[in-house]
């Protein structure tokens, strides 16, 4: 027997109509972070006290008041986010010791609690409704459509948006063939950072002749920064899961995986929610849609190994062997998962499935001649506004930074635009970014160009109190802490890299170490195994690129610019703002501070084993780093 989604779709919106209002909360990883749930919790008390009637969403009951809970909305420097609908009134920083306030003036007053609005950066206005915040209106949120505007945990909230509508067509009325083709001529290209088209790793896979074929989600997101396929799994699973059917479809598998690492203990819990509820309504498991089709889906925790990003190292884990890259070929497509004909795609790209295989979609007409659609991006860093975002395929960095982040700060908090320095692009295997590609047109041949990749999104904007050779370091660490060890060049190649690293930051570097660094990144992203160690030296290859006069101010100067390291700080009193309190030279463990009230003081380099101490005692900001 055919599904009917329309009748549920229908359904689910005459139940949500009969509510005077329903309250979306944030209940994504940040917000709940930030007391989210206190919010949600608090609603429920006082609207009750208030009394009027008041329901959580999955209650499915008639209220006054139905009480949602979304996923990560995107604005996550101004979370707790609460949005009243219908009108969309959009509060932000929201704490439980607002609610009392929010529920006696909005719900039941009709009036606006201004001071929890956003404020216009340009016009100093409030801002009163969730569809007019330039955060928001300044992207193109496609894929990131339902997170936020639905309650993650009700697979009738995604139904009622037109979800599983796509999936039921590609078991009911479409061929594989024609799944791969729609796919293909979409120009979706995989997002989690090999940008190869979808389409045509399907379609190997559809010709593949293996007994078994599998679809496996690839969930294990662990770039530094990066948060958007956690997001994607938090606040709209379904999206996922339908993707993972047509895919099945397309392929002809029969079983799919979802491999998402523990640490995202919420995405676990939601996508594992969503897969019971697709079973449960028939989407998955034998006879789905009523097609006599089988498919399931099964949710894999990973340990949280860097590595098992990589598909033949995620493909060991699901089978029980230890996380390490094996050569290829053979490819997935021909010998993956137990042998058998195998295709991995990441989170973002099947949530873009059911959208592009849409009749009438535009997706494909957005971006670029060579990267189609959209990107979510990881906004974090020197940035005002930090969050999760969603452009075109072919926005620039000045539309990232200053239109939808708000503009680069300070280290104090204050908005310098011409303090912008760098991004890092594409987290350990990326790169880095500079004020001369402000401009450039992000697509994955644009960016790779200036040797730097897309990679799966994450963007980490700096400004100039960074220093760039820490910025290598801090990659390096990670990618070396990371290495699985099984081959050589990427086991030791790293950690000699770090130790030169180290050695220039403090203070043992000479004349041979940055060019040793510079032959020793090549010869990693040479020799290495798999793709993750390939692309570990990118970092240093790319601040030696176009930051390489801060490394040789470093080795020869014995100085750091940005007096971000220690060994290299050298401490000098301001006499403009220096008070000649004395505070500073009692409190010198070395007695590197010498001098009086009446002469004033002053630090002797020699002595001084830059502690920090004296600038920390300070109060009146006289000890400075130069």
């Amino acid at each position: 027997m055919s599904i009917n989604l329309e009748n549920i779709a229908a359904s689910f919106n005459e139940r949500m109509d009969q509510h005077k209002y329903r309250i979306m909360i944030c209940g994504g990883t940040g917000c709940i972070a930030n007391g989210s749930m206190e919010v949600y919790e608090k609603f429920q008390e006082v609207i009750a006290a208030k009394g009027m009637s008041v329901s959580v969403q999955l209650d499915k009951h008639e209220s006054d008041v139905v009480m949602s809970c979304s996923g990560c909305q995107g604005f996550c420097q101004r979370g707790p986010l609460v949005t009243i609908y219908p009108e969309g009134i959009f509060y932000t920083k929201v704490k439980a010791s607002d609610v009392e306030e929010i529920v006696e003036e909005t719900l039941v007053k009709g009036n606006i609690v201004e001071r929890l609005l956003v404020v216009d950066a340009e016009t100093q206005e409030h801002i009163k409704h969730v569809h007019e915040v330039p955060f928001y209106t300044r992207q193109n949120r496609i894929v990131l459509e339902n997170c936020g505007h639905i309650d993650a945990r009700d697979i009738e909230d995604y139904i009622a948006k037109g979800g599983y509508v796509q999936a039921k067509r590609a078991v009911l009325e479409m061929t594989d063939e024609e799944i791969c083709q729609k796919v293909l001529d979409s120009g979706l290209k995989g997002r989690g950072g090999a940008g190869f088209p979808t389409g045509l790793k399907w379609t190997f896979a559809r010709k593949a002749v293996s007994e078994k074929k599998y679809i496996i989600c690839n969930g294990d997101e662990g770039d530094p920064g990066a948060f958007m396929d956690r997001s994607l799994m938090e606040g709209n699973p379904h999206a996922v899961l339908e993707g993972m059917i047509i895919a099945a479809m397309g392929i002809g598998a029969s079983e799919g995986h979802v491999y998402v690492r523990t640490e995202y203990p919420l995405a676990v819990e939601r996508i594992k929610l969503a897969a019971d509820e697709a079973r449960r309504m028939g989407f998955l498991g034998d006879n789905i849609f009523g097609s006599g089709k089988h498919f399931d889906i099964f949710i894999m925790e990973g340990a949280g190994a860097f590595v098992c990003g990589e598909e033949t190292a995620l493909m060991s884990s699901i089978e029980g062997k230890r996380g390490m890259p094996n050569p290829k070929p053979p490819f997935p497509a021909n010998k993956g998962l137990f042998g058998y004909s195998t295709t991995i795609n990441n989170v973002e790209t099947l949530a873009s499935v059911p959208i592009v295989l849409a009749e009438g979609s535009t997706y494909g007409q957005l971006g670029t001649e060579n990267a189609r659609g959209t990107k979510t991006f990881a906004l974090t860093g020197n940035v005002v506004n930090t969050g999760l975002i969603e452009v075109p395929f072919g926005a620039t960095l000045r539309q990232i930074i200053d239109d939808i982040g708000g503009g680069v700060v300070d280290d104090d908090g204050t908005v310098k635009p011409s303090n912008f320095k760098a991004v890092q692009i594409g987290g350990p295997s990326g790169g880095c970014l500079t004020p001369e590609h402000i401009d450039l047109p992000l697509d994955y041949a644009g960016v790779q160009k200036v040797g730097a990749i897309i990679g799966s999104g994450g963007l980490v904007v700096m400004n100039h109190q960074t220093c760039m050779v820490q910025i290598a370091r801090f990659f390096m660490q990670f990618t070396q802490n990371e290495s699985c060890g099984k081959c050589v060049v990427c086991r030791e190649g790293t950690k000699q890299m770090l130790d030169l690293l180290d050695d220039i930051i403090e203070g043992r570097a000479d004349e041979n170490t940055i060019p040793l660094l510079e032959e020793l990144a090549y010869a990693v992203q040479d020799g290495a195994l798999c793709g993750l160690g390939k692309t570990a030296p990118n970092p240093v290859i790319s601040t030696l690129r176009y930051f390489r006069d801060e490394y040789e101010d470093h080795v020869f100067n014995k100085h750091c610019a940005a007096g971000r390291c220690k060994a290299l700080a050298n401490y000098v009193i301001n006499p403009e703002r220096c008070k000649k309190c004395s505070l500073c030279m009692r409190t010198c463990p070395n007695g590197a501070i010498s001098g009086s009230r009446e002469e004033g003081y002053r630090i002797d380099p020699a002595k001084c084993i830059k502690c920090g101490a004296c600038q920390a005692a300070c109060k009146f900001g006289a000890i400075e780093v130069k």
